[in-house]
């Protein structure tokens, strides 16, 4: 029995096994989403998407926050038929006529409300306890931005105006347990959370609920947005993805995306901004915008107003375009380089031992 069989056999990890073949390090499963710069925020591909893991949307109020997870939600609904929503709410602002916005069936939501941090970490602890590898459940949480700890709840009944030094804790605890379960199990957690401002000259935005979620993270998006106008009256916002933690993105990458109030999120938001950066579109003056055959360098098909640009016909000979595909991948996707150069440094090695 070699070294690598012994090690193996004495465990008493019932999952233990050589790396090259754990399940958990084979590749992960991705779930893309309609809107291909949501799946560039998520993956850095145009066909990547969710993956099992933590990820949180974080912003203040009014910053589309539950629209991106149920967007998700919805996405990984739709790829498997038996999957289920465990849907942990909070602050009561998504009504039943928001999943049916998003076409989410109703039918297969859980619909689990919540005062408290612990509460939280109680049930999903066992409900994640109780779920097994395979079984198709994603979770969200909606929201632990302005969750309280019990300790905080129980003071207020009290009428003792001290301060909760617990939260934190507490919210640190939760992810550290829901953690392991999340990547060991496949199963996806889109987290809504909050910002406040750091105080200084240039203040930044930081998320809510301390570290716990930056240790456990594998994606942790800031909003940003900025108002659409037709004339004098608000159409819609422009949001900006600030990718501040990521496994598999580059960190501070920001990607836009569109939401109008009468069409909801475009489908091709971000993706013109994306492609006059690549050169597969040019703006040849002010409001017009062609399109650029990358193997002959020349324009084609004509001047198109940026409305015009947000159809399947326009953006379809640059999507399926290989050149446009490796351009987002390289322009946003973390690659994975060896760490340590092979150089060869025996000679330099050996010049040391003389030394002794």
């Amino acid at each position: 029995m070699s070294i690598l069989d012994k090690l193996k056999k004495n465990s008493t990890i019932k999952d233990t096994a050589i790396l090259k073949d754990s399940h958990f390090f084979t590749k992960k499963d991705m779930i893309p989403t309609s809107i291909p710069v949501i799946n560039v925020a998520l993956s850095g591909r145009l066909d990547g998407g969710l993956t099992p893991g933590l990820t949180m949307w974080a912003g203040p109020s009014k910053h589309f926050k539950t629209a991106f997870s149920l967007l998700m939600a919805k996405s990984y609904l739709e790829k498997y038929a038996d999957a289920a929503l465990l849907f942990y709410d909070s602050e009561f602002g998504t009504p039943q006529s928001y999943f049916d916005s998003f076409g989410i069936d109703t039918d297969r939501v859980i619909h689990t409300p919540i005062t408290d941090v612990e509460q939280l970490k109680f049930d999903i602890m066992k409900q994640l306890a109780d779920i097994n590898r395979g079984e198709h459940v994603i979770i969200v949480i909606d929201s632990i931005g302005n969750l309280a700890s019990k300790k905080e709840v129980e003071d207020a009944l009290n009428e003792k105006a001290v301060a909760d030094m617990s939260r934190a804790k507490q919210m640190k605890s939760l992810f550290r347990m829901v953690t392991p379960h999340l990547t060991m199990k496949d199963i996806p957690m889109v987290v809504v959370n909050h910002t406040y401002k750091e105080i200084g000259m240039f203040p930044k935005d930081i998320v809510g609920g301390g570290t716990g979620s930056y240790y456990s993270a594998d994606n942790i998006f800031i909003l940003g947005r900025q108002q659409q106008k037709e004339g004098t009256q608000i159409s819609g916002y422009n949001f900006i993805i600030n990718v501040e933690k990521s496994r598999y993105v580059k960190e501070k990458s920001k990607i836009p995306v569109s939401v109008s109030f009468d069409g909801g999120i475009s489908k091709w938001s971000g993706l013109l901004d994306i492609a006059l950066e690549s050169g597969h579109v040019i703006k040849p003056s002010n409001g017009w915008y062609q399109k650029v055959d990358m193997d002959s360098g020349e324009v084609i098909d004509g001047k198109f107003r940026m409305k015009d640009t947000e159809t399947a016909d326009f953006w379809k000979s640059i999507l399926t375009h290989k050149d446009f595909y490796d351009y987002v991948k390289n322009r946003y996707s973390v690659a994975a380089t060896s760490i340590i150069k092979d150089e060869d440094i025996t000679d330099a090695i050996e010049a040391m031992e003389d030394y002794e």
